[in-house]
């Protein structure tokens, strides 16, 4: 592996290395996934709108410049929000 590579695993990260915005955002991201996807959803245009933002606050986050693999590091904040997503709704 060269000191350029991108691809290190960050498997066993500890989760709470991300910050808490960083994965309120996520989640926020992944409710207004959820809404725009489901059968019929209102105010589309305002969903679409809330989706951009919310993905371009994910991808500029300051945290991302400090990660040591930011593929694998963007991978495991997803699981996590999905996780703490699903243990709020149970």
């Amino acid at each position: 592996m060269t000191n350029n590579s991108n691809t290190r695993s960050n498997i066993d990260m500890d989760p709470s290395d991300f910050p808490d915005d960083l994965v309120r955002t996520q989640q926020a991201w992944n409710a207004t996934y959820r809404a725009l996807a489901a059968p019929g959803p209102r105010n589309t245009t305002a969903l679409r709108r809330r989706l951009l933002r919310l993905s371009v606050r994910l991808w500029w986050h300051p945290y991302w410049s400090t990660a040591h693999s930011v593929p694998a590091a963007r991978m495991r904040l997803r699981e996590l929000a999905r996780t703490r997503n699903e243990a709020q709704a149970a």
